[in-house]
């Protein structure tokens, strides 16, 4: 059995881990409150901005060319990992880089194997894993979530779209955690480029197919700059979800933590309590021995 000094110490080391991870839980609820709310609002306008451009796709022609949707012979790939920058998170890390590693090996395999995937790292834990394995990181991008705003995220998804639109790039695919509520996060693994045809929406007067749009300015100049925005947009929006995510899954990691600790110091607490009343019962003990030598010895 532990000393009391032993025990002792540990209760006041468990109580510091709980007060510490208490703490944690509320600063991840208060940042999760604004996260929630960023991305409920972007939710809708990323998902019209798509359906508007589902819908120019489907009117687009050969006049119109779309540099983004140009589909070529899978060579070169590269994947956009999104995690965070710090841990205590629970799986939250660790399943997007499973979730990496189970795409490159079912569906990339032959190009990993020539050196032909490269990684965009947007936070700190993708970025510090993959390279240590020696996988080639395109840019630093792990400074995205200290200042999270379209600005800084905007930078990283321009880049994927030149090197797609160059053809350094057959094909751009994005690892990150959607967001669903503050004890569930689903993993995401989407092509960002090229852009994936929508097939149009089933109408029963079937209205879409024979209607005659007219366009102000012209189809080729909304083609042009609505594109490049939505898929920044996209891009921006599974930030978001990612960074969402991120918080609630400390949230939960944290109170998680905060319940263990407390179920170890009652355990704790009962050892010190035991070996305590040990201790007053062994000097007890030896008092009234000591006291019925002396009475022996006279």
């Amino acid at each position: 059995m532990a000393s009391l000094k032993e025990v002792r110490s540990r209760i006041v080391s468990v109580t510091s881990t709980q007060q510490i991870t208490k703490a944690m839980k509320m600063v991840a609820a208060a940042k999760l409150r604004r996260a929630q709310d960023n991305i409920i609002r972007m939710r809708p306008y990323a998902q019209r901005l798509g359906s508007i451009l589902a819908n120019l796709s489907r009117l687009n022609d050969d006049s119109t060319s779309n540099l983004y949707a140009e589909r070529r012979e899978i060579n070169r790939v590269l994947v956009v990992v999104i995690t965070s920058d710090r841990g205590l998170a629970g799986a939250f890390n660790s399943n997007v880089i499973k979730a990496v590693n189970n795409l490159v090996n079912e569906r990339y395999s032959r190009q990993m194997a020539v050196g032909q995937v490269d990684f965009l790292a947007i936070g700190r834990r993708g970025h510090d894993y993959l390279s240590k394995r020696g996988s080639k990181l395109i840019g630093n991008y792990t400074h995205i979530f200290t200042q999270l705003s379209f600005d800084t995220v905007r930078v990283a998804a321009e880049y994927a779209m030149n090197a797609f639109r160059n053809g350094e790039y057959d094909q751009v695919d994005i690892v990150y955690n959607e967001f669903k509520n503050v004890a569930t996060q689903i993993i995401r693994t989407e092509q960002f480029l090229p852009i994936q045809e929508q097939a149009p929406a089933v109408s029963s007067s079937n209205v879409t197919a024979n209607t005659n749009y007219i366009f102000e300015p012209s189809k080729e100049q909304i083609i042009a700059e609505l594109i490049p925005k939505s898929l920044k947009i996209q891009f921006y929006k599974a930030v978001l979800e990612s960074n969402a995510s991120e918080h609630g899954a400390r949230m939960t990691a944290m109170d998680k933590a905060t319940d263990n600790a407390g179920e170890l110091l009652k355990q704790l607490k009962l050892t010190y309590n035991r070996s305590r009343q040990a201790a007053i019962t062994t000097e007890i003990l030896e008092i009234v021995g000591g006291a019925e030598a002396l009475a022996a010895g006279r």
